[in-house]
């Protein structure tokens, strides 16, 4: 796993055996950065990188200029492991929590200007709608802000009237969303 862009550009990430993950490809994250990239600017802003994993994307964000970002995860293996590497990488406005993501959603009070969700694969897929309709409810995003569930082919989110947009990458999906869509 690398960092593709930013202060860390190129900087191996090397995962430990038996996490509990499916990292997002390069290829995809690279995919996916390349269109976050034409409308977002990533200096400053307020990022939530939920069910985590290894950190691969908080990582970026932060390479990339992100003033924060939160990483949450339940498996107490991911989250030491994204501390540790945060610490190693200097990454000091990456704040890593342990917690259940749903738990962790319902209790957030301040809004964020960019979510990225990769919940595992075999979850069911309305607890995959369950995630985007929290985020909603609550108003986590700010109201120019975008919201990224990776998937697989397997769930589906077209009728959502806050999507805007779906891409495919080999196995990998991402769907979008923000407020501003209705």
């Amino acid at each position: 796993m690398r960092i593709i862009k930013g202060k860390h550009q190129r900087r191996l990430i090397h995962v430990p055996i038996g996490l509990p993950v499916r990292p997002t490809t390069d290829l995809a994250k690279e995919s996916l950065f390349n269109i976050l990239s034409n409308d977002i600017d990533f200096d400053g802003i307020r990022a939530l990188d939920l069910f985590a994993g290894t950190g691969n994307i908080s990582y970026e964000l932060i390479s990339r200029g992100c003033g924060s970002v939160l990483a949450v995860d339940q498996h107490p293996k991911c989250t030491q492991f994204i501390g540790e590497t945060a610490k190693l990488l200097s990454m000091t406005n990456l704040q890593v929590i342990r917690a259940d993501a749903f738990k962790f959603l319902k209790m957030q009070k301040l809004p964020f200007d960019l979510i990225f969700a990769d919940p595992p694969y075999d979850m069911d897929p309305a607890q995959y709608q369950e995630v985007v309709d929290i985020i909603f409810e609550k108003n986590l995003l700010n109201p120019e802000g975008t919201l990224i569930i990776e998937h697989s082919k397997g769930v589906q989110f077209l009728e959502h009237p806050h999507i805007f947009d779906m891409r495919r990458y080999g196995k990998v999906h991402f769907s979008f969303f923000s407020p501003e869509i209705s």
